[in-house]
């Protein structure tokens, strides 16, 4: 879907250009065909997405800076639910 293959480009591009180091997503949307979310046209992802500004955070702390990001793609209604994984970034380049 068109739609969901700009989404995943728009999550990439707003966690890189907060300074994420790496961010994987993937859409889930084709799993949930026929729940209510998907009858609104939001797409459901998963993210990976190492951070420095996750060290010393919480899990919940870093989902909120996770979902800060991309408020703008909720509010929107491209995206109807994420999965989050928060990793602190070290050494990756």
């Amino acid at each position: 879907m068109i739609k969901n293959a700009e989404t995943v480009k728009k999550i990439e591009t707003l966690l890189k250009a907060w300074g994420a180091i790496q961010v994987e997503v993937t859409d889930n949307s084709h799993l949930h065909v026929g729940h209510e979310g998907a009858k609104s046209g939001g797409g459901h992802f998963a993210v990976e997405v190492h951070s420095g500004e996750f060290r010393g955070l919480s899990r919940i702390k870093c989902h909120r800076l996770v979902y800060q990001q991309l408020d703008e793609l909720f509010a929107d209604g491209s995206i109807h639910a994420l999965e989050v994984n928060a990793l602190a970034a070290s050494c990756l380049a």
